[in-house]
């Protein structure tokens, strides 16, 4: 007996029912970025290693799906390398390519190669596919979506005010709970500056992280044993106790950083987002200042974002920042951006824990019409015509077999309405319309049938 097929792991196959609930969550985000202007692009799905090597850190270098050279990529490799087992070394002679990691370094990439095409500032969004090297766990895959919202060439802070306000409708529109943390990297440039241990920003970050699970003392002594002296520790005692409002938390940063000119510029950058949202904006979701939060530090520049769903375990579903050098890398220095990716594969999981989907999208066939024979199809099929052209999603059975399973297939498939029209129909010019969550059926012309489904 021939072996099952499967798919690698890390990776998922979406039948009808899931990409309708995929495609519900890609078009929500997709009308939400419309809404502030931006526009979709597309890059491929790999790049040129050279693109990708580099950008993410050590640990990311090492997730990059490397893609081997075609034809004969071993011509030209030196064999005590082959016997010596000198990955790296091959990898690099081996592939000259590699499957994205991001949407954020290709956009970049794009930007730098099609500058000329470009009128600043560009806000861009793209929905695609990434693949990472990681291993598989629950809300981790090797292959996902993401979708990312970009703007570059503008420094302005309304930049980042946009972005917390798209996550906010889009998750408001899904209705999903969230928290959206915000912090800045010049804020942790600055309490490092602050206590003269700027290699151990991200120390700090990682055990202040664990306050409320492992208590104060415990930080402490994890802070210690990661290499920072008493006197360090010490000074950081009012970013670690720090609580209160978001306006409270600021006063208390701000004080602590006083003497630091970068601490004091990020103070006043995440201030501005804050108060503007406050003022300006009807938030719907919660705004949280969160000093722990340190993603993308290799990169990150500026305001640095997080999304947590409140009602469901499970990790970041949204995560961005501003990325002031990252076109530098590509030979362009100058042009800031700013940008954020929703996760779309942890979406869908979220909203399908929830049960949050509407309706309508998961029923994909709103009306049936039963299959009695040529002359029944012949008189049905103008009126199915005319359902489709009223917007209404409809089949007809293609094969005259017994309505017992024609009926259980309209069953298999949760549709919520079936015609039938046999002799008595037919000679009266309408059709049998059954409700198939009721019950209830009624003879209707097929103006009557569409305005029923309609309502």
């Amino acid at each position: 007996m021939a072996q099952k097929p499967s798919i690698p792991k890390g990776t998922r196959d979406f039948g009808p029912q899931e990409m309708a609930c995929r495609n519900y969550i890609f078009n929500t985000i997709r009308q939400v970025y419309a809404l502030y202007g931006f526009q979709q692009i597309e890059t491929p799905a790999m790049e040129n290693l050279g693109t990708l090597m580099g950008k993410y850190g050590e640990e990311g270098d090492k997730l990059l799906f490397k893609i081997l050279n075609s034809g004969d990529f071993l011509k030209g490799i030196d064999s005590s390398d082959l016997e010596n087992g000198a990955t790296g070394h091959l990898a690099a002679q081996l592939c000259e390519k590699g499957l994205r990691y991001d949407l954020t370094v290709p956009f970049a990439r794009y930007v730098v190669q099609h500058r000329e095409e470009l009128t600043l500032p560009f806000r861009r969004y793209q929905i695609q596919p990434v693949w990472r090297a990681d291993r598989p766990q629950k809300g981790r895959y090797r292959e996902f979506y993401q979708c990312d919202a970009d703007v570059v060439g503008s420094d302005s802070l309304l930049n980042e005010v946009e972005l917390m306000q798209i996550v906010d409708t889009v998750f408001q529109r899904f209705g999903i709970r969230v928290c959206i943390k915000i912090n800045n990297r010049k804020i942790l440039s600055g309490i490092a500056e602050m206590i003269g241990a700027a290699d151990k920003i991200v120390d700090i970050t990682v055990a202040i992280d664990k306050l409320d699970k492992i208590g104060l003392e415990n930080v402490n002594a994890e802070l210690l044993e990661n290499g920072l002296t008493e006197a360090q520790v010490e000074k950081l005692q009012p970013i670690i106790s720090m609580s209160g409002t978001n306006a409270e938390k600021l006063q208390t940063i701000r004080e602590v950083l006083k003497d630091s000119e970068v601490g004091q510029k990020g103070v006043d950058e995440i201030e501005f987002v804050l108060n503007t949202l406050n003022v300006q904006c009807s938030m719907f979701n919660e705004i949280e200042l969160d000093l722990t939060l340190a993603r993308g530090l290799n990169y990150y520049t500026g305001c640095i974002f997080e999304v947590k769903a409140l009602d469901v375990q499970i990790g970041s579903i949204t995560g961005g920042g501003r990325y002031d050098n990252l076109t530098g890398i590509f030979g362009m220095p100058g042009i800031s951006g700013v940008g954020i990716s929703f996760g779309a594969d942890r979406i869908y999981d979220v909203l399908n824990q929830l049960e949050l989907y509407p309706e309508e999208v998961t029923t994909a066939t709103q009306l049936l019409f039963i299959n009695f024979g040529e002359a029944e199809t012949n008189f049905i099929l103008p009126i199915a015509d005319k359902a489709r052209k009223a917007g209404i999603r409809t089949e007809v059975y293609p094969d005259s077999v017994k309505m017992k399973k024609q009926m259980q297939y309209a069953n298999a498939k949760s549709i919520p309405f079936v015609a039938i029209a046999g002799e008595t129909e037919i000679a009266e010019g309408k059709v049998m319309l059954k409700n198939m969550i009721t019950g209830e059926q009624k003879m209707l012309a097929a103006d009557e049938v569409i305005a029923e489904i309609l309502k």
